[in-house]
């Protein structure tokens, strides 16, 4: 009965919202990200998208409106890198994932927030923190917009699936932990130790004065630890892999993906 009333409800989508092939097409266009996804992962992502642009308000600042035009192909590209994190779920997972928010804000450019941190010796130190990106439980997804143009390359950087990634992470708590609900054939001890073991090596590099192989913004936080982590997986995930191998694994076996298939000097490889 459940399986009838979904294919019917998406029928229903379908006929009064026709997925816009040019618009996809184009959107893939212009993403190296999307470019190299196979026919198949392009097909259920594209479609998956322009769901979810249908179910999520995506709004932009006043004054980037009247001077960006933002289309239906800008539009899909959005969504499609925030769907990227699910593309290897079920639709119910996808759902139940993102259900915390219902809006993306898009600023004109990146922000600043007051922020009190108290250190290991129990001194409380106030700063101001510029961001490219914000997240909280229940609220918007807010991104910068020239930090959501450098996105959706391969370079390791990705506002949009950083952001989408503590909510995730905020699936089972009000807060990012580093720690999100996880499918029942993963065992939160490996997920735990894989993690510290990140951790543990990140701060040591910093200790050194060494720079990590990844964005040391990771090493400012357990949560940020995480969505940094999955920005390199999606988007530098030879990088991720060749320095964290335990930890590329345990990705794919938590996103459902295998990103080092998508890179472009992988399907080079494979036309030679």
């Amino acid at each position: 009965m459940f399986r009838r009333l979904r294919q019917w409800r998406a029928e229903r989508f379908e006929a009064r919202h026709p997925f816009p092939e040019e618009a996809w097409a184009e959107a893939r266009s212009r993403l190296p990200l999307l470019t190299f996804l196979g026919d198949e992962e392009a097909e259920r992502l594209g479609r998956r998208a322009w769901h979810f642009l249908h179910s999520k308000r995506l709004s932009m600042h006043p004054e980037l409106a009247q001077s960006t035009p933002f289309d239906e192909a800008a539009q899909l590209a959005l969504a499609a890198q925030a769907c990227l994190l699910t593309l290897g779920w079920s639709d119910d997972d996808h759902d139940e994932a993102f259900s915390g928010f219902h809006e993306i804000l898009i600023l004109p450019d990146a922000f600043h927030r007051q922020v009190e941190e108290m250190d290991e010796f129990g001194v409380m130190h106030a700063y101001e923190d510029e961001r490219a990106g914000e997240t909280s439980h229940q609220g918007p997804v807010v991104v910068a917009f020239p930090d959501l143009m450098e996105s959706g390359d391969f370079s390791g950087f990705n506002v949009v699936i950083h952001e989408l990634a503590h909510k995730l992470d905020m699936g089972n708590s009000l807060d990012v932990d580093g720690f999100p609900p996880l499918p029942r054939d993963m065992d939160p001890k490996e997920w735990h130790r894989v993690f510290t073991a990140v951790w543990d090596d990140l701060q040591a590099y910093l200790e050194r004065g060494e720079e990590p192989p990844i964005d040391d913004y990771a090493a400012t936080h357990p949560g940020e630890c995480f969505a940094v982590c999955c920005e390199a997986f999606f988007t530098a995930p030879d990088v991720l892999s060749g320095a964290y191998p335990d930890l590329y694994a345990l990705l794919t076996r938590y996103f459902r993906q295998e990103p080092l298939r998508r890179l472009p000097e992988a399907d080079a490889t494979a036309q030679a």
